[in-house]
Order: structure tokens, then C-alpha cells, then sequence
């Protein structure tokens, strides 16, 4: 296996583990997500992943504090940020009357990032992980799994919100060089 730094064989078997970040304000209450913290930001949280040659998470307060219930020294990813619903940042879904982001992939009336955005963006992350060896655990948003799947599986993005994603769930992908494949999803940590 490489490190960091190094280059790997370009067939190299690699693996990323997505984990969900733990529950917060607006996941409760069906809001649109913004830098809020965890509901219990102290509680501990314990997950067997085995060996991994870097940690990552979301820029998000809520990814870092789970991942700091985890017992992690992760570094931040911009990549593994979350959806960027613009305008409608913190506000509750009930307040927005435009719904076409649900149903057309490159919509983003709300000024942010359509799902068709996001899915790329995953994608070239996994994408420039291929063959490097690295094994890679990181705590982000229900959406970047989202789109992790659909990049993974070649899914069309209007499959994105068929994808359900709850909090702290783990998600296994594994590479052997040029294809990602789907290795589970929907586990959660263990509290």
C-alpha cells in the first residue's frame, strides 16, 4: 500500500468509507442545512474501520464535530462539502415554493449548487483517487454520499434523491484501478 505522497501502481486497490454526519437542528427538522452544529455535539461515537492511510471530512462544523466523536485528526476536504443550497441556507423546506430541484438535476433556483454540480464534483474526487492505493475514511453530508452512489454505479442524477442516507450511516466503496464499486451502504455507527 502507498502513503500519502507516493504513487501507487496505477491498478492499485483502493477504498473510501463515507460516514454520514450525526443528526443536527435541521435534520430534525426538515430545514435547509447550514454550518449548524450536532444536536450532541459531546457524545462519543465508535466505528471499526480497520486501516486507513488519511482521514478527511467536510468543512462543515457538524462533519468536524463528528468526526472529533470519532477520534479522528481528519483534515478538511472541500470536496466533501455539502449540497450549497444558497439562498435557502437555514430556512425551512415548507418556506420554498420552487420544487424543479428535485426533479430537474441541473435546477438551482435557490442560487447554489444543482445535484448535477455536486455529483461532478464527488466524482472528480473519487475519480482522482483511482489507483493511488489510498484508503480514505471521511465524515460528510447525506448529499455527497448521494453522490458518491450515483458517480459510482453510473446512475443517472435523477436518482440522487431516491438514495436514502440517514445520519451516521457508512457507506464501503472499493476501487481496483479503474472502476468504483459499491461495497455496502445504510450501516450505521455504533453508539
Amino acid at each position: 500500500m502507498s502513503t500519502p505522497g507516493e504513487t501507487a501502481h496505477p491498478n492499485a486497490s483502493g477504498r473510501v468509507v463515507l460516514i454520514s454526519h450525526a443528526a443536527t437542528p435541521a435534520t430534525r427538522c426538515a430545514s435547509f442545512p447550514d454550518d449548524e452544529p450536532l444536536e450532541r455535539p459531546g457524545d462519543p461515537l465508535v466505528v471499526n474501520l480497520g486501516r486507513f492511510t488519511r482521514f478527511s471530512t467536510g468543512p462543515e462544523t457538524r462533519c468536524r464535530q463528528t468526526a472529533a466523536a470519532l477520534g479522528w485528526d481528519a483534515a478538511v476536504e472541500e470536496a466533501l462539502a455539502d449540497l450549497d443550497f444558497g439562498d435557502w441556507r437555514g430556512r425551512a423546506l415548507e418556506d420554498v415554493a420552487d420544487f424543479s430541484w428535485l426533479t430537474d438535476p441541473s435546477a438551482a433556483p435557490h442560487g447554489g449548487e444543482s445535484v448535477r454540480d455536486v455529483v461532478a464534483r464527488v466524482g472528480g474526487w473519487l475519480d482522482g483517487l483511482r489507483g493511488t492505493g489510498e484508503r480514505v475514511a471521511a465524515v460528510t453530508h447525506p448529499a455527497v454520499v448521494r453522490a458518491a452512489i450515483v458517480h459510482v454505479l453510473t446512475a443517472p442524477a435523477q436518482a440522487f434523491w431516491r438514495i436514502d442516507v440517514a445520519p451516521l450511516s457508512v457507506t464501503r466503496l472499493t476501487n481496483s484501478g479503474q472502476n468504483w464499486t459499491l461495497r455496502e451502504t445504510g450501516h450505521t455507527v455504533n453508539r
